[in-house]
């Protein structure tokens, strides 16, 4: 009999670019520079969204939502994470927890953390999610500050 738990990670990770929004957890913050990518560039809501898919070997968030669709120019990751997770719903899944991790030097985001968690859990409707980061100690495109990179792991459960 095949596992009622199913186990997915994610990974996104996008270049600083000035003059964009910076988009984390769905939370807008106050930057020169924000994350180039053809969505709002949001590396936390990605990494998530993989980990949700992949734990149902769904894909990945550019096979669900190619960049190269013009309606997706600018869209919100919140958008893309509620279509995901209703495809998951679908198959009789749900999220039991997630745990997302941001890589990078700026912004700090463990005054907020919980509050994109909680805009996160809300945005699928269940589960729980942590939002933390670390840094990569000056290491890499990261430690270097030219962009910022997330990780995911997450739980799913069947429910139907």
């Amino acid at each position: 009999m095949p596992s009622e738990l199913r186990v997915g990670t994610g990974f996104d990770a996008h270049a600083f670019e000035a003059g964009v929004p910076l988009v984390l957890g769905g939370m807008s913050f106050r930057s020169e520079r924000g994350l180039a990518g053809h969505s709002d560039g949001d590396v936390i809501t990605h990494a998530l969204i993989d980990a949700i898919l992949g734990a149902l070997a769904l894909g990945d968030i550019g096979t669900m939502f190619p960049s190269d669709d013009p309606e997706l120019r600018g869209v919100s990751s919140l958008k893309l994470l509620r279509d995901a997770y209703a495809r998951v719903k679908g198959l009789g899944w749900q999220l039991v927890n997630a745990d997302v991790v941001l890589i990078g030097n700026e912004p700090k985001i463990a005054p907020v953390a919980t509050e994109m968690a909680t805009l996160l859990v809300s945005t699928i409707g269940e589960g729980v999610v942590a939002v933390r980061a670390t840094t990569t100690d000056g290491l890499g495109f990261t430690g270097r500050g030219e962009g910022l990179a997330a990780q995911a792991v997450a739980l799913l459960q069947r429910v139907a």
